[in-house]
Order: structure tokens, then sequence, then C-alpha cells
């Protein structure tokens, strides 16, 4: 027998062509049901377009069967105007017959509302199915909704024996620890988030385009620490191409960096003697961003790890030793393990 967690299932799968394209909004699956059959299924389209509720009714030619049918959805239809109308009300003008819900939507402006409107309207709601799987999969948007800051992910790489860079480097550039299949995973990744952030050693010794070269979809926003301007205009993060947040002392003169001619950049001064991770929450907050990958120093990841402002984090542990060197950050807990060709990548959790 299909159940709801089938359905439930599908919606996930399908919700997950929309992550890297729809923030703000969720990245929203839909399945509509009718007679054990699926006949119509969509996702959340890219901000300002459809969302994933509208998309799977437009999938139906015959609307007039849709008062028989069951739609599924990852999260509580919205219930306010926003790019689009309401999604509670657009499942209301259809009669469906049933809604079922794998969670309930945090935001202050739903917040339980698309689902009394649904009731009032006399269709039934089930609530809760899958809902674990369905808050993970919706985990940016929830992070964002309730702790008021980005999904925050940890990465790097290290080798062996516990380094992340060699003591001394005669080029401007990456040493790679990690293989190429992890490297392609790490560009998979930076599709997903919203951001990238590095710190200013980062910077001075790789010279990082911290972009999506070897994986489909957007280069992620770039944040760069450079408390005391060091770093050269002519470096590969202000090529201009994306948007780059630079955090600056706010002790510094705002001539010195309010006259550089730098494209797509915006400064930001923060106190660096004081919470600098979570002055870079508040900041990051402040410009809507989703998520965030924290992909170096070690000294940065450090500064979030000491302040506990992390969700997960990703560690590709090379077939490399260096024997000196820069030290991997100190991460403590659990963790998954999972075989990358030669490398080795821990996941943790921050529960």
């Amino acid at each position: 027998m299909i159940t709801h967690e089938f359905y439930i299932k599908r919606c996930l799968q399908i919700a997950k062509n929309g992550i890297g394209f729809t923030r703000p909004n969720p990245a929203v699956g839909a399945v509509i049901v009718l007679d054990h059959k699926i006949i119509g299924e969509g996702f959340t389209s890219k901000y300002g377009e459809n969302h994933a509720e509208v998309n799977a009714v437009n999938a139906v030619k015959n609307k007039s069967i849709l008062k028989k049918a069951t739609i599924y959805v990852t999260l509580e239809p919205c219930a306010h105007f926003g790019k689009t109308p309401p999604c509670a009300d657009l499942l209301v003008k259809h009669q469906f017959k049933k809604v079922v819900i794998g969670c309930v939507d945090s935001n202050s402006l739903v917040a339980g509302k698309g689902i009394e409107r649904l009731k009032n309207a006399g269709i039934e709601v089930v609530l809760g199915v899958l809902e674990a799987a369905c808050r993970a999969h919706h985990k940016r948007f929830f992070t964002v909704q309730e702790k008021k800051r980005p999904y925050i992910i940890l990465k790097w790489a290290e080798t062996k024996d516990g380094f992340v860079a060699p003591a001394n480097k005669d080029e401007q550039k990456p040493v790679w620890i990690s293989n190429s299949y992890s490297q392609l995973l790490v560009h998979k990744l930076r599709a997903k988030e919203h951001a990238i952030l590095v710190g200013t050693n980062t910077v001075l010794a790789d010279n990082p385009k911290l972009n999506v070269r070897n994986w489909s979809g957007q280069s992620p926003i770039r944040v760069v620490m450079d408390r005391e301007l060091k770093l050269s205009n002519t470096l590969h993060v202000f090529d201009g191409i994306v948007k780059t947040i630079l955090f600056v002392d706010e002790n510094l003169e705002k001539e010195k960096f309010e006259n550089l001619e730098l494209k797509n950049v915006v400064f930001e001064p923060i106190n660096f003697s004081k919470k600098v991770a979570k002055q870079i929450c508040e900041v990051l907050q402040k410009h809507s961003i989703q998520s965030i990958i924290i992909e170096g120093g070690a000294k940065t990841i450090q500064t979030f790890i000491d302040a506990d402002l992390w969700d997960e984090a990703l560690v590709f542990v090379g077939d490399t030793i260096f024997k000196n060197g820069i030290k991997a950050p100190i991460l403590k807990g659990n963790y998954t393990v999972k075989k990358i060709q030669t490398d080795i990548l821990k996941k943790y959790r921050n529960d």
C-alpha cells in the first residue's frame, strides 16, 4: 500500500531541484495525487516566479478533478502576498480534498495561517509526515527564521597528519590536499549555498576565485575578511563577477576604503576586538544571506567553532603528509565517515 510518506519522499526528491535558485524562498516540492496516481508535480521556481503548489496545479490540464485530489507539500502553503499570491488561497480555490504537509512554516507571516485557511475552507489537513526529513531539507530557511542568522557550513581539507597548509609556499595559488573528486564535491556544495567566506591570509596565500567552475549553478556571494585592507584589488576576489562583502576594521578611516574603485564590493566595518563571528552573522542577516560556507583559513574557521556558530562541518582528509605547517582547526564531537577515492570525508553536525 502506498502511504503518505511515499509521496512526501517524492516531494523532497523534486524539491532539491530548486536549491540554490529559490532564495530567499524555501525550495518546496509539491505532488498532486488522484486515485493513487501522481497527476501533477512541481518545485519552487526562482525568486519572484511560481511556488511549488502553483507549478504542480499548472501541470494538471483538467482542473475540475483537483477537488477529488490530494496535494502533498514539504512545507506549509504560504498565506501571505509577496511576489506571488498566497498558495493556500490557490488550494482553496480548487477545493482540494486533502492537503498533506511535511512541516509547519515558522515564518511569522505564515506560521499556521496557511493551515488555518485550508481547514476553514473544509479541506482535510494532515500534518507532520516525514517532518524531520522535511525540516532537514529546509534547514537553511528554518535557520534564518528561527536563529536569525545564515545556515553555517565549515569546510576545510587537512593532511593525514593534521595540517591545512604547508609551512612555506613559493606561489600564490592553492596547494591541493584533497583529490579531484573531493574538489568536484566542493564545487557542487558552492552551487547550493548562498555565500562563501575566507580570511585575509587565505586570499593572500592562494588567490582563490571562490566560484563554481566544475559544477552547474550560480557562484556564491564572496565574503572576505580584510581588517587592515591588505589585499590588492588585482586579486580574483575583486574581479566584480559576483557580489563581494568585505569586512574591514571599524577604526579605519572611511576614506581609505570608500575611495577604492572596486566593482560590486560592499564594505562592512566591524569591531575585530569583540565577538567577530557574531558580528559577521548579524551583517550577513542584514544582507539576507541564507547560508554560508566558511572555507578558510584555520583561524577564521576556529573563530566560528569557538563561538559555537556553525551547523555542519565537512572535513576532507587527504592522502597527504606535510610534517609541518598550519595546523587544522580543532573540532570535537561525533561525525560520519565517507570514502571519496583516496580521501576521507568527515561530516559533523552541531545538534
